[in-house]
């Protein structure tokens, strides 16, 4: 299939907005999403996965309000079959953009997003994250995600300048970039989005950071929450290294070393109290990083943002191990079309299939 759609000035927009459980949240979202400054049609879709809490009944209500907004059932669940499911069904538009449930937008969120996506010719365009804390032990994530210890430098965690990137967080696609190249894998409970940047890049494709287009992102405000989000993480970033045959980035390294090497000197350490220096040792950088926070900020909530860090690491550790540890069967790519073209190169997908 050859990409042939020619993007108009104003290009129609289909926001969707996948949903489970979300009733905290759900309508910060919808109200910043809803007034954006978008000059063209903005189409908001709620693809709700089964939620068991009012969230469906909260967007249903707001969406009253508003002519542009519909929610809709996902059976499939997760994010990935939301927004494969829209982009299959919704008609009328030429730019596919995600949003999270966990955050809230600016006014011209759309409008940088689109700006971007035509002026630097991309064919994905993905947005830094400002993660916020609302709770004592949400603040303390908060402060982890954005730092460099906790984040492991990603680009899209930091206020950096715009350019073009191998992946970030998904805002915005060109409809049938995403089309093209068969959607979401469904495989993929977590780490989809990069699933889809190696797919995308490999076959030619093109990713912008828009600095421009900064988002609010509220993490877990629990530490089960917190370490069932990145045990998924680490989970899906194996299983996506391992379909592509990629290899893990330093810092990707970083939390797999520190959790292996943890664990073997907290076991040697019944043999001899010397081997647990260790993990003394990284336990004194995580408390020093946190009591340096609390006073920098005069914030006591952030004397835990070192407890934080550590769920993050371990389980996002954990996740990664387990998996190349209890999985080692292939898994087949969602179905590419033979051949994109994408105006600045095309590539054969069919190549990308393991």
């Amino acid at each position: 299939m050859v990409r042939s759609e020619v993007l108009t000035k104003v290009p129609n927009i289909l926001i969707v907005i996948p949903t489970l459980n979300e009733s905290r949240y759900i309508n910060q979202c919808l109200r910043s999403i809803s007034e954006q400054d978008y000059e063209g049609n903005i189409k908001i879709t709620v693809y709700d996965g089964g939620s068991t809490d009012n969230t469906v009944e909260i967007a249903s209500e707001f969406a009253k309000l508003r002519k542009n907004i519909f929610v809709r059932s996902n059976p499939g669940r997760t994010q990935s079959a939301a927004l494969n499911l829209a982009s299959q069904v919704e008609q009328d538009f030429e730019i596919l953009v995600r949003v999270d449930a966990h955050s809230d937008y600016a006014v011209d969120f759309v409008t940088n997003c689109v700006s971007d996506l035509l002026a630097q010719e991309a064919d994905s365009v993905v947005v830094p994250m400002n993660t916020v804390g609302r709770t004592p032990f949400q603040r303390a994530v908060a402060f982890a995600q954005n730092s460099v210890l906790g984040n492991g430098g990603s680009a899209h965690r930091q206020r950096g300048s715009s350019r073009f990137v191998d992946h970030g967080h998904h805002a915005a696609f060109r409809a049938d970039v995403f089309k093209a190249l068969g959607g979401y894998a469904l495989d993929f409970s977590h780490n989809e989005d990069a699933e889809f940047d190696c797919r995308l890049t490999r076959a030619g494709g093109r990713i912008w950071l828009s600095s421009s287009a900064m988002i609010n992102y509220y993490p877990r405000d629990t530490v089960r929450g917190l370490a069932k989000q990145y045990w998924n993480f680490g989970y899906g970033r194996a299983q996506n290294m391992i379909l592509h045959k990629s290899k893990p980035k330093l810092r990707q390294f970083a939390p797999i070393f520190i959790t292996i090497s943890s664990v073997f000197s907290l076991a040697l350490a019944l043999i001899s109290w010397w081997f647990a220096v260790l993990f003394l040792i990284y336990a004194a950088i995580y408390t020093v990083w946190s009591l340096v926070a609390a006073v920098k900020e005069r914030d006591t909530n952030l004397l835990r943002m070192g407890f934080a860090a550590a769920i993050m690491h371990v389980c996002w550790a954990g996740g990664f191990i387990s998996h190349l540890t209890t999985c080692a069967a292939k898994m087949p790519l969602p179905k590419n079309p033979k051949s994109i073209q994408f105006g600045h190169s095309t590539a054969q997908c069919n190549d990308l299939v393991i």
